[in-house]
Parts: C-alpha cells; structure tokens; sequence
C-alpha cells in the first residue's frame, strides 16, 4: 500500500468514474485501475463494485477510502507544518460554516481575510453539523465554524464568541408586542416558528423553551424553515413569533428591528467556535482563523463571561 494508490481511490470516489479518476489524476486509465486492483489484492477485498454505473464502492470500501482521506490529509500537514516552521503560511484551507451563522459572519470574515493578506485560500462550503463533523472526520472538511459545545472527544473546540438570542415578534401578537422584554413564560411554543429538525439551532431554542408545550387558541401552520431569514419573513407576514441570533439583528431594517425584544432574566447565548480534528497540527493557520473571526464580529461577543450563560445543543 502506497499514498499514490490512497489518492487514486479518493479520486475514483470523487468522480465515480475510472477514466474522469484518471484524468483528474494525470495518470492513464489502466495504469489507475491496475493500482486500484492492486490494493485490493493486498488488502483481500473489493473497494468498488465495478458492476455499478455510476462506480459505487462496497461497504468496508467506505471504510477505506475514509480512512485514506484522514491518512492524505495527515501527510498534507507535515508539509504544511515545514513551511509553517519556516514562517510559511500558505495553502488550503477547506472550512464548514452552518447555516445559521454565514449569513451573518461570512461576508464580514471574507473581507478580513482578503485585506490580511495572508496566502491561505479559503474553500467554505455551508452545510448542517452533522454533515460537518462527518467531513471533518474523514479528512474531507479541515475546519468548520458552528455552535458547541459538542462533547465529541475526536474533535477540538476553540470558542471564539458568543452570542445572545433575542424573540422576533409579530406586531399581531398584540400583549407580548406592547412588552419591551419577554419573559420565559411568554416564549409560547405554539406560538414559535422553527428551523428544521437538521439545524442544531432548533435544539438550542428547544431547550431554552424547555420544550414547553402550551394549548393555544389559534393553531399556526406546521412548517419548519430552512433559514433565519425565512422565519423573520414568515413573522412579518403572519402571527406568531421566533428567536434568532443577536448578529441577524444587523441585517434588518428599521422597522424590522422594532420587532425585537430581549429575554428578560434569561440572558441565553449560544458559543461559537472553530472547530478542527484532534490531530489537526496547524496550528498558526487556526490562530488565523480565530483573529480573523473575532474581528469580524462586535467586541462584546468576545467577552468570555458570557460562557456561563450557553444553552446546550
């Protein structure tokens, strides 16, 4: 078993073809199935099922290829850790970011990172937490961005910030929009707009609602949104109401930003950090990353204290 033959099989997964695998590869067809082919061999199993269209690998050739992606990506990091060593910081960085939290920070970390300077290319690509921490352990995903704690002893949290929720209310709700702070008892969860049960954010406001189901005269349409944005503008046009992060706040109007309210006694925030593998050994591009980011939000959002104060995933 050679590294070539590792990053023929990841090849072959990424494209599902042999001949695309090869030419991504710079390597004929048959001379990247006759390495395949000799992997296999060595190992006694079949990493691809062949008789599929597209090329499917088995299910222990899963396993493999997952594990050559680590296996790649490690041998990436002496390179990069050299370079680094000598005060070279360059290269790719591949970066997960949910969805609840780019709208906000993205634009704002992009444009810190371009006026850095720094030679490090971000790859982002936004997708849930679980899909995230699936990528980051197999090599595919480098970092991501998202709400912890996640308790995961394969991963290393670094909190960066943390931030309040606030309620997002109707002006047809007419008792709790005459109030200029809402207490736990009015978060009516008959009353709430949800994301999807995929966003780790649902299960934040859950459990600060504690789940508390109350008997409402009026029934709201079942619907679970993909985005914040989505429930600001179902709260405009309807009834009812949501919570959202205290960054979402900066992108809305003037009037919008009447409609929001904080928690009164409550004080409710939700840790973000950047999140890598535990042998992920880069360590100047992470302390990079978590400048970058802290700059790109308001000050306040750093101050520590708040930890005390974060509701569990």
């Amino acid at each position: 078993m050679n590294i070539q033959q590792l990053e023929y099989i990841i090849a072959v997964d990424n494209h599902r073809h042999f001949a695309k695998a090869a030419e991504a590869s710079f390597v004929t067809q048959p001379t990247l199935s006759m390495m395949i082919q000799k992997l296999e061999d060595e190992l006694g199993v079949k990493i691809f099922d062949r008789s599929q269209l597209p090329v499917q690998p088995t299910e222990i050739g899963v396993k493999i290829i997952n594990q050559a992606r680590v296996i790649i990506s490690q041998v990436k990091q002496v390179k990069d850790i050299i370079q680094e060593e000598k005060g070279i910081v360059q290269g790719v960085f591949k970066l997960g970011i949910i969805p609840t939290i780019a709208p906000y920070l993205l634009p704002k970390l992009m444009k810190m990172h371009d006026e850095n300077g720094f030679d490090i290319v971000l790859a982002i690509e936004e997708t849930t937490t679980g899909q995230i921490i699936e990528k980051l352990l197999s090599g595919a995903l480098d970092g991501a961005i998202l709400a912890t704690p996640l308790k995961n002893d394969k991963i290393t949290e670094h909190p960066v910030y943390y931030e309040r929720f606030y309620a997002y209310v109707s002006p047809k709700e007419t008792s709790l929009y005459a109030k200029k702070e809402l207490e736990e008892d009015d978060i009516n969860i008959n009353r709430l707009w949800l994301l999807e049960e995929v966003h780790c954010f649902r299960g934040q406001i859950l459990r600060l609602c504690n789940m508390r189901k109350r008997k409402s005269s009026h029934t709201l349409f079942s619907y679970e949104a993909g985005s914040i944005n989505t429930l600001i503008n179902i709260v405009d046009n309807n009834s009812g109401m949501t919570i959202i992060p205290e960054m979402a706040i900066d992108e809305l109007s003037e009037k919008q930003r009447r409609n929001v309210r904080p928690l009164k006694g409550m004080n409710p925030v939700r840790e973000i950090s950047l999140i890598t593998r535990r042998e992920f050994l880069r360590e100047r591009v992470i302390d990079i990353l978590i400048s970058e980011i802290k700059k790109s939000v308001p000050k306040e959002l750093t101050d520590t204290g708040l930890k005390k104060f974060v509701v569990d995933i």
